[in-house]
């Protein structure tokens, strides 16, 4: 297990099934707290059904035996000057099925202690001075400051980590965030941790587990913008005990050229997994297309420490799904490639996207995915989006037998308040 968790810090978070690829996250999401006292109060209320069928199991889509559900409540609190300008927050999360896992479903997306419980999601202090911000406790990390140990948003609530992370912008046109991860909760499928471990295998989001032999990951991101219409990003990662190496390194260029953006990634631990990875995207017509490729060599899985997902441009709904499979592993005879092309355009006062991605890898050969989302704000506060995915696989290593076909249905509602 350990060499697993280590081995995931080398490795993109979507919405549901979407594919669509964007320019890297600005890592200035961070700022100093404003200096102004008073408490803000904010929430979500969100009900979450997905159906799963499942040939080799012979389970058909929206039998009970794979489908999940959840409805959830998040309750959050801040005061970015609770007293001489130290800020607070707080978050709970509450989860539960309604009752739905005695006739309609049969695993929660997610769960506390028990099918029906709350946690503590956030809890942290910030404290802001000049161009220095400072975070620090249980608190949601982005993907643009912390590639490998990221909060994922395509469950019902994002996984959160007990971290100090400290912001900088005192050079011209950089951002330079130093972290220092210590636990994290994860995000996982609940039907495919089951299946993967028994109904053992699914983690509470209540519990916060020590990464790397309890010495924590030590992380230092900078990202530049000094060069119009370029973007770069470095991470660089201690990890101490890592039985792959003592250090990881990241690098992610985004460039726009005319109508074009370009991106290259790449990056590797000392010993272990490497990787790297190529996008083109464009628009025409008002439809956004774009086109990825990404290589995963050496050894292991490739994903990030708290969830399925990975800074790859390639990640789809299949990549949330199969994280306990882990589509992205390699070997030392087989790389994991994938392909993937993406569309998506605003139409019915929503956006409907499309995505159909191949992957040949140790544990999936000729695997094929094909992904349809739509979302629609219907008012201010409420989201409702919808998203189908089928994936066949020649093997797929972990199934009861080869070939499997997924087919998979989402449907989800936000109302934020």
């Amino acid at each position: 297990m350990k060499k697993a968790l280590l081995l995931s810090m080398i490795a993109s978070t979507m919405i549901m099934a979407g594919g669509d690829i964007a320019p890297v996250e600005s890592a200035a999401v961070t700022p100093a707290p404003v200096a102004e006292s008073g408490w803000k109060f904010s929430g979500q209320a969100v009900g979450y059904y997905q159906a799963l069928g499942l040939d080799i199991a012979n389970v058909d889509l929206f039998d009970q035996e794979l489908a999940s559900a959840n409805a959830g409540l998040q309750l959050t609190a801040t005061n970015d000057n609770l007293i001489g300008g130290v800020g607070f927050g707080v978050q709970l999360n509450g989860l539960g099925t309604l009752g739905l896992e005695e006739d309609v479903v049969a695993y929660p997306m997610q769960q506390g202690n028990s099918l029906n419980s709350a946690y503590i999601s956030q809890l942290y202090l910030t404290y802001g001075i000049g161009n220095t911000s400072l975070k620090v406790g249980r608190q949601e990390l982005p993907k643009a400051l912390s590639p490998f140990a990221f909060s994922e948003d395509w469950n019902v609530f994002k996984n959160t980590f007990d971290a100090a992370l400290v912001v900088n912008n005192d050079i011209p046109n950089t951002t330079v965030a130093l972290a220092w991860v210590k636990r994290a909760n994860y995000n996982d499928s609940a039907v495919m941790a089951d299946n993967y471990n028994g109904f053992s295998g699914i983690t509470g989001m209540n519990e916060f587990n020590s990464i790397n032999d309890n010495d924590g990951a030590f992380m230092l991101t900078a990202q530049n913008k000094s060069i119009d219409n370029v973007i770069l990003t470095g991470s660089y990662y201690n990890v101490s005990t890592n039985t792959n190496g003592d250090y990881i390194l990241w690098a992610d260029a985004q460039i726009n050229v005319g109508n074009l953006n370009i991106g290259l990634q790449g990056g590797k631990a000392e010993e272990g997994a490497n990787a790297y990875g190529a996008k083109v995207a464009t628009t025409i017509s008002d439809v956004n297309l774009a086109l990825a490729y990404s290589n995963v060599g050496g050894h292991g899985g490739f994903k990030q420490l708290g969830g399925t997902t990975s800074p790859l441009y390639t990640d789809m709904a299949g990549d949330q799904l199969l994280g306990s499979y882990d589509l992205r592993y390699a070997t030392s005879e087989k790389d994991a490639k994938k392909w993937m092309i993406s569309a998506n355009k605003d139409i019915f006062g929503g956006n409907l996207s499309a995505v159909y991605g191949m992957i040949d890898a140790y544990y999936a050969d000729s695997y094929k995915e094909f992904d349809i989302a739509y979302s629609k704000n219907i008012s201010d506060n409420l989201n409702l989006s919808a998203a189908y995915v089928h994936a066949d696989a020649d093997y797929l290593d972990g199934f009861p037998t080869n070939n499997p076909t997924i087919d998979v249905v989402r449907v989800i509602g936000r109302y934020n308040f």
